[in-house]
């Protein structure tokens, strides 16, 4: 894959022009990684800025009493990692890879530099900062604030606008997550998300079939959030 194609699909880099592009595309390494496997752990230094080329990455926190939190899944295009640059910090949480996967890596001296010569780059990626801290207070606000149901609807509309593609079935989630790995994006447990779910199907607010979720009455969906 063309290095400096791939960072104009990224929307964040829109507008950054070609020779900027190269700038970053020259720092850029790239491997190959298997399902299952550990970019970084949680508490590990922070060394590197990544972006999944091709497959999913899960990004997630472990509680103390090892249940798992995913704060978000990374597709292609998605940068991860990203709050480690400026700062010495340790990973703030864990990246384990889905599928198999296609994985840049540049690391955070070398992105520094390439920021510092290129300040429209670095206003490219403030906006994503903004956009995960954003993310991370809604999450808070919503574990907070909602009940299952409240949270897994936000939760569906979310990546109903992150992911979604409208079909004459509705939206469908072009993202294929287990009841396991919806539950740790909600906070809950897998029966519980499963009983939600249908809920949500008998009341014809959703569709499943299989593992895709359709989002038949999004606006009615919406009215469990609040």
């Amino acid at each position: 894959m063309d290095r400096i194609e791939f960072l104009k699909k990224i929307p964040y880099f829109e507008g950054i022009s070609n020779t900027e592009l190269k700038a970053i595309a020259d720092v850029m390494n790239e491997r190959n990684v298997t399902r299952g496997e550990i970019l970084f752990m949680e508490g590990e230094f922070g060394e590197a800025v990544h972006f999944v080329m091709k497959g999913r990455v899960k990004i997630f926190k472990t509680s103390e009493d090892g249940r798992e939190h995913i704060l978000y899944i990374a597709l292609p295009g998605d940068i991860f990692a990203e709050v480690i640059l400026f700062n010495e910090v340790n990973y703030p949480a864990t990246a384990e890879v889905m599928e198999d996967a296609r994985i840049a890596i540049i690391r955070n001296a070398d992105l520094e530099k390439v920021l510092k010569d290129h300040p429209a780059m670095a206003v490219a990626i403030i906006k994503v900062l903004n956009k995960r801290l954003i993310d991370a207070q809604q999450q808070v606000k919503s574990l907070a604030l909602h009940n299952t149901h409240g949270r897994t609807a936000e939760m569906l509309i979310k990546l109903a606008m992150d992911h979604g593609m409208e079909t004459t079935k509705g939206i469908e989630l072009d993202l294929v997550v287990s009841r396991q790995e919806l539950a740790n994006m909600v906070g809950t447990t897998r029966e519980t998300v499963t009983r939600v779910l249908m809920a949500f199907k008998k009341y014809k607010l959703i569709e499943i079939d299989r593992n895709t979720i359709y989002i038949t009455n999004p606006e009615k969906l919406k009215e469990w959030i609040t």
